[in-house]
C-alpha cells in the first residue's frame, strides 16, 4: 500500500534554518557550545537526508562553520599553558577564541538565514511503500 507524505514548504525552510540558529546562540553564549554540540549532532543527523538537497547543502554550510571553528577552539585551548605570553594570558586566549567563534558563525549564519527565507520552498510530496 502506497502512502503519500508532505513534506512542507515551512518545514524545509525550518530545517534550513535549524542549524545555524542553534550555532547563533552557542557562539553567542559561550556556556551553550557543550550542550549545543551534543544538539547539533541530532540536528545534523535529522537533517542531513532531507528530500531538498537546497536544505542539506544550508546544513552542511553551518556545520562546516561550526564544527570548524569549534574544532579550532579546541585545538588553541589545548595549548593555553605553552602560550600565556602570546596573548597576555588564559584568560585573554578564552576571550580572543571566542572573538573569532562570534565573528566567524554569527554573520555568516545570519545571511545564511536570510538566504534561506528568500528561496522559493515548495512543499514536497513523497510516496513511500509500507505495508
Amino acid at each position: 500500500m502506497e502512502q503519500k507524505i508532505i513534506v512542507t514548504a515551512r518545514n524545509a525552510l525550518i530545517s534550513a534554518r535549524a542549524f545555524n540558529i542553534g550555532s547563533i546562540i552557542a557562539a553567542f553564549i559561550p556556556v551553550l557550545v557543550p550542550i549545543w554540540f551534543a544538539g547539533s549532532i541530532f540536528t545534523y543527523a535529522a537533517v542531513a537526508h532531507h528530500p531538498d538537497l537546497r536544505v542539506r547543502e544550508y546544513n552542511r554550510w553551518a556545520g562546516y562553520r561550526f564544527y570548524g571553528v569549534i574544532g579550532t577552539f579546541v585545538m588553541v585551548l589545548n595549548f593555553t599553558g605553552e602560550l600565556k605570553g602570546w596573548l597576555g594570558g588564559a584568560m585573554n586566549m578564552w576571550l580572543t577564541v571566542w572573538a573569532i567563534t562570534v565573528l566567524v558563525i554569527i554573520p555568516a549564519g545570519i545571511l545564511a538565514i536570510i538566504k534561506a527565507g528568500r528561496e522559493d520552498w515548495k512543499d514536497i510530496e513523497l510516496e513511500t511503500d509500507h505495508a
